[in-house]
């Protein structure tokens, strides 16, 4: 079997029995490089679940707020699937700013899931490395060493 991807406005299953990651980082109102594809399709022979919070359509017009449904069901979303998920894949790419992810990443700071790939050049790289030192968070300067984590994971959980 193949992998599964899931976006939003997609429900997330309540549980599922293959493991899952959720793709956490820059997206930057879908101005950044599409690295989550890159994701998707190197995990894309293993059995496993990919939670990608990257609208196929998303409109920056659309207010930030609780009061609009459409992004208040984003944000829920995201949320959802970072509780749900096996593993937690951050990626911070350089020259963006990414401050929700970084939010999203204390989420999981205690809880084992999180994988964190900081190249330099992210803004708050320094942040991202006092962090994976305190939590015990092995950091990745490259993606595909991330990935490969994220594989090892998959492997593990089958």
């Amino acid at each position: 079997m193949l992998a599964t991807v899931i976006k939003p406005p997609t429900p997330l299953a309540l549980k599922v029995n293959i493991p899952s990651v959720f793709l956490a980082g820059s997206i930057e109102m879908g101005t950044a490089e599409d690295w989550q594809a890159t994701v998707e399709n190197k995990l894309s022979d293993l059995n496993t679940i990919i939670l990608n919070p990257r609208r196929e359509v998303w409109d920056i017009s659309w207010k930030q707020s609780i009061d609009n449904p459409v992004f208040n069901d984003q944000v829920n979303w995201e949320i959802s699937g970072i509780e749900r998920a096996d593993s937690v894949l951050f990626y911070f790419a350089p020259g963006t700013m990414a401050p929700i992810s970084l939010w999203e990443l204390g989420l999981v700071t205690q809880s084992e899931k999180a994988i964190v790939c900081c190249p330099s050049g992210f803004w708050r790289k320094g942040n991202i490395e006092v962090i994976c030192r305190r939590f015990g968070i092995k950091l990745y300067e490259e993606l595909d060493e991330a990935i490969a984590e994220v594989r090892r994971r998959i492997a593990g959980n089958s």
